[in-house]
């Protein structure tokens, strides 16, 4: 027992720094344009980096883990995470980005073995485990979101120093996830599989693309919701405070969905239900009145969080073993964070193209509805075959 509970502690530990260092920028990306002279584009540039390190750098996983056991390759990874968080404290535009690339890689490689390992360690109580390790994920965001701001202004206003000030939890995590480094090894994760068959499969595809879409609303949020809410009026603790306030409301939609999701029949009415949750409070926050932020912000946190929790879950449902799962981790996050990528980049352009957010609520429309129709095909109760 006390083994169990030590093995979801180190999970959930490592879980909660996957997001700060994404979700840490956004609070202060006003404050880092004004001191370095950095444009809208490269604002686009420096909150899109990290998210395509983890497309590009995720489907490498699996090839990691053949050379050593997926808990090491996760440690080493985390050391990535420290070391790019340690340059952004430099405060300098290329250690911002250099610290954001190596910060993707980090994260990007660690993100696809999770599932896996979940799929592994916790067999009979997966979708309950991947319930608690998006809470997990949604906390962490939450937390960067609504402190850094404050951060910053305790640190003698700099928000560079509370930028780098995140990899002290992460050095937590790394202690914690010590003991995991002498576990045994999993049952197929690393080895080879049929990549022909995993990337002709539809069902692999409609998985992938609704990570992909929905992830791209995510980052969308992460990276510019609280620049938008300030050009509307709000203060930057406030909304930062509201953009932490949504990733809270993420923390029980994302424990729960995973659990309600498979009580049904099959996952679809779950997709139905978190997408239209995500339109209505992304669409409330850009274009609804201020004096409902609030509430927008609560409808879209539970949306996403619903929404990111299904997708880690049909990863696991729909692979039969946790070989499946690995190679399904890496093909949807891989391909589906190279697609999130474009989310934040295209609001930061099309921002600099027009002068005002008004054109957000056709794109938003268009990644919504895309994510609707993937997620309908991969919430059939079907297995991925790739005998």
């Amino acid at each position: 027992m006390r083994d169990r509970v030590l093995l979801v502690a180190s999970l959930v530990l490592v879980a909660l720094n996957l997001r700060p260092a994404l979700s840490s920028v956004a609070p202060v990306l006003p404050e880092i344009m004004r001191d370095t002279g950095l444009s809208s584009a490269g604002a686009s540039l420096l909150t899109t980096a990290p998210v395509l390190c983890l497309g590009l750098f995720g489907p490498l996983a699996p090839v990691a883990a053949r050379w050593m056991r997926s808990e090491r390759v996760v440690f080493l990874f985390m050391a990535v995470l420290v070391l790019g968080l340690l340059m952004r404290g430099a405060g300098t535009v290329p250690a911002l980005l250099s610290g954001s690339v190596l910060i993707g890689i980090g994260i990007g490689i660690v993100n696809v073995l999770l599932p896996a390992l979940i799929k592994k360690d916790f067999p009979r109580s997966a979708a309950l485990m991947t319930g608690v390790y998006t809470m997990a994920l949604s906390t962490g965001a939450a937390l960067a979101s609504g402190l850094t701001v404050p951060l910053s202004k305790l640190l003698a206003g700099s928000w560079a120093w509370a930028l780098a000030a995140w990899v002290l939890p992460v050095l937590a995590a790394m202690v914690a996830w010590l003991p995991r480094l002498r576990d045994t090894p999993e049952a197929g994760v690393g080895r080879r599989v049929d990549l022909r068959g995993i990337w002709t499969s539809a069902l692999a595809w409609q998985v992938t693309l609704f990570m992909g879409l929905q992830s791209a609303l995510a980052y969308c949020v992460f990276g510019w919701l609280a620049p938008i809410l300030r050009d509307r009026g709000m203060s930057d603790v406030g909304a930062g405070a509201l953009v932490s306030v949504s990733i809270v409301a993420q923390v029980a939609a994302a424990l729960l969905t995973p659990v309600a999701a498979t009580r049904g029949r099959d996952q679809r009415p779950a997709v139905v239900i978190s997408m239209a949750l995500n339109m209505a409070g992304l669409l409330g926050c850009v274009f609804g009145p201020l004096s409902l932020a609030l509430l927008w912000a609560i409808v879209l946190g539970a949306g996403q969080g619903a929404s990111f929790a299904l997708a880690l879950t049909l990863i696991v449902l729909r692979a039969p073993d946790a070989r499946t799962a690995g190679q399904l981790s890496s093909m949807a996050q891989g391909v589906g964070y190279c697609l999130a990528a474009a989310g934040p980049l295209l609001v930061g352009l099309l921002h600099g193209w027009t002068g005002s957010w008004s054109t957000l609520g056709i794109l938003f429309l268009v990644i919504g509805t895309g994510a609707l129709l993937a997620g309908l095909g991969a919430g059939r109760n079907r297995h991925l075959d790739l005998t």
